[in-house]
């Protein structure tokens, strides 16, 4: 495993001496636009290794994506090549179908130190969820991004991850606005701790999460890619395009239904993704 490899991948080229958070949040950006959030694997009949030269293999090399284990461990693996203080902690995720937290760990994400200031970076939530930027891990802050507002909440040493609703607006609908709930409603993401964590302790869910038929990531094919203005998503045969801030506090979602030649025509055009098997939406 090489590190300029890795930045050859994610087409970064700037320099990487400062282990600071400006060179943090330049690499963060650039592997949120290269690395696809995706589960197609479990779509093509292969099995998805939960192994630091497996996962480096399928990204850097096949330049395939990955799910939040794979895609923050990569990230993990890099940073910590780049002599930052970082750890892995798991979360939580929120199941709005449930309006509840799982009860089990079932996410990873990365915590950075710099100069005593903790950061939460997460390479892995994908879709309109994903941060572009660190997070500072300070509690009842509003962090604007272009994606939205983030914040975290913390109580009694649980941590509380959410971000504030925009309207959507898809032209096709006669009516201006979806019935997205009030502007200043809460979207819940996931919730954790502080524990530090290692990539072994999520070996059980790896498996538990590539046959369990009742998850999401079972039921849906699904991949997602950051752009510049916004983010790509093909979950099955619907093919999403949203531009962030379309319009003041709303953002412009193009909804597109594919055929078969199509997703795999998607898959390269929009996520530069060749698969080497066959995919089932």
């Amino acid at each position: 495993m090489n590190i300029q490899e890795y930045f050859a991948r994610i087409s970064y080229n700037e320099s990487h001496k400062d282990a600071d958070l400006q060179t943090l949040t330049f690499i963060f950006q650039h592997h949120i636009q290269a690395i696809p959030f995706e589960n197609l694997s479990m779509h093509c009949g292969e099995t998805i290794e939960l192994d630091l030269q497996s996962t480096y293999n399928k990204i850097v090399r096949k330049k395939r994506g990955g799910w939040c284990l794979e895609s923050n461990h990569l990230l993990f693996w890099a940073l910590q090549e780049l002599g930052y203080d970082i750890c892995i902690l798991g979360g939580n995720s929120y199941e709005p179908a449930q309006r509840a937290y799982t009860a089990e760990i079932n996410h990873i994400l990365l915590k950075v130190v710099i100069k005593g200031n903790s950061y939460i970076v997460d390479a892995g939530f994908g879709g309109a969820y994903q941060a572009w930027q660190p997070l500072m891990l300070i509690s009842g802050k509003d962090q604007p991004q272009i994606p939205g507002i983030f914040r975290f909440m913390e109580d009694n040493g649980t941590w509380y991850f959410e971000k504030v609703k925009r309207k959507h607006y898809i032209p096709e609908q006669s009516v201006p606005f979806t019935d997205t709930p009030e502007l200043g409603n809460i979207r819940k993401i996931y919730t954790f701790t502080l524990k530090p964590r290692h990539i072994n302790d999520f070996q059980e869910l790896n498996s538990y999460l590539q046959v369990s038929p009742d998850n999401i990531l079972q039921k849906k094919s699904i991949c997602s890619l950051q752009t510049t203005e916004g983010l790509y998503a093909l979950v099955g045969w619907t093919f999403t395009e949203v531009k962030y801030n379309y319009m003041e506090d709303v953002d412009l979602l193009q909804i597109t239904t594919l055929t078969d030649e199509e997703v795999e025509k998607t898959l390269k055009d929009k996520f530069n993704i060749v698969l080497e098997n066959k995919l089932v939406p």
